[in-house]
């Protein structure tokens, strides 16, 4: 916390003594991006729509694949993490511009959000319903579960899926399959 004092104090009379320059210089580089912003290293709604994809050469290309096969992967939800990376490894290469700048849409959804939609939780919004990015997933997703999980062990559609390991039931009523 002391640190944090510290360089606030440090900065602050220089950022003073900046604003004491002509009024024409500090209006130009106040709308300049300030070079390592965050800005130039995540996406957002506005950026995806007025982003343009450089799909012309294969160096390009390849920095995209991997910076959106990294945030696929990456996402700090396991669960979408492993959902999302191998969706995007294996479709990937065959997507075009239209794809992928829905992919951003997707990656840019809060991970809370997306489980839910993806596992059949919560019905998501008209808007995220028709990304095809959304759709193939969801349908992968709904495939997996429905090939590999038992309903019984599942939330029924519409709510959350609060099971846990202390409401076991034992007797007659008991879940004949599942984990628990």
């Amino acid at each position: 916390m002391a640190s944090l004092r510290r360089a606030i104090f440090t900065a602050v009379p220089g950022l003073l003594s900046f604003s004491n320059r002509s009024s024409a210089a500090t209006s130009d580089s106040l709308n300049r991006p300030i070079l390592g912003s965050i800005s130039h290293f995540c996406s957002s709604n506005l950026s995806t729509q007025s982003f343009d994809i450089d799909l012309s050469n294969e160096e390009s290309k390849r920095r995209l694949f991997n910076r959106l096969l990294y945030r696929s992967k990456q996402r700090g939800y396991l669960e979408l993490d492993l959902i999302l990376g191998k969706w995007v490894e294996n479709h990937i290469h065959s997507m075009d511009e239209d794809g992928i700048k829905s992919l951003f849409h997707v990656l840019d959804m809060e991970n809370p959000d997306l489980w839910k939609w993806l596992t059949g939780q919560e019905q998501p919004p008209d808007v995220v319903n028709i990304n095809p990015v959304f759709v193939a997933v969801r349908d992968k997703v709904m495939n997996n579960l429905n090939s590999h999980a038992s309903p019984e062990t599942r939330a029924t559609p519409g709510r959350p899926w609060v099971r846990g390991w202390d409401d076991f039931k034992k007797g007659r009523d008991a879940p004949t399959t599942g984990n628990q």
